[in-house]
């Protein structure tokens, strides 16, 4: 295969598990957790970099594609840890400034709030959460980034 469809089959992966995540996000019902979105962020980084490795030859974007991957695999390594209860996860959750709010706006608003937790796994298939397969399914969108830029 030549470089170009390597970078795109990597690219177009990226996105898909971008799309299946805003799937189970927005019509499965499954509100993310702090871990799952910092999961999202270098799929975005990887779709991006395909792009411009379309239009601009050389080995550097297909491996900082590749370390994209790598870093959510890694991510979604971790959050594995913590669903199965290998290790503690983050201790804070991520919330907008709170000033200007009234003490029962405030609480309504929190109460509003979906109770999302890093350690719950809220989705799995063949005993693997969402977090799971995203670091097997990076891994090898890693390993297809690295044969394009060997090409």
């Amino acid at each position: 295969m030549s470089r170009n469809t390597l970078v795109l089959i990597a690219a177009a992966g990226s996105a898909a598990l971008l799309i299946g995540a805003l799937g189970f996000q927005y019509i499965g019902g499954l509100p993310p957790c702090k871990l799952c979105y910092w999961q999202r962020y270098p799929h975005v980084v990887a779709v991006l970099i395909g792009a411009a490795a379309l239009l601009l030859p050389g080995r550097i974007l297909p491996l900082l594609g590749a370390c994209a991957a790598l870093a959510t695999a890694g991510v979604g390594l971790y959050h594995t840890g913590v669903e199965r209860g290998w290790w503690e996860g983050p201790t804070t959750c991520t919330s907008g400034p709170i000033g200007g709010l009234s003490t029962d706006a405030l609480l309504d608003q929190i109460m509003a709030a979906p109770l999302v937790r890093c350690d719950d796994i809220a989705w799995e298939l063949l005993t693997l959460s969402m977090a799971s397969w995203n670091a097997l399914a990076s891994v090898a969108l890693a390993l297809i980034w690295i044969a394009a830029a060997r090409r």
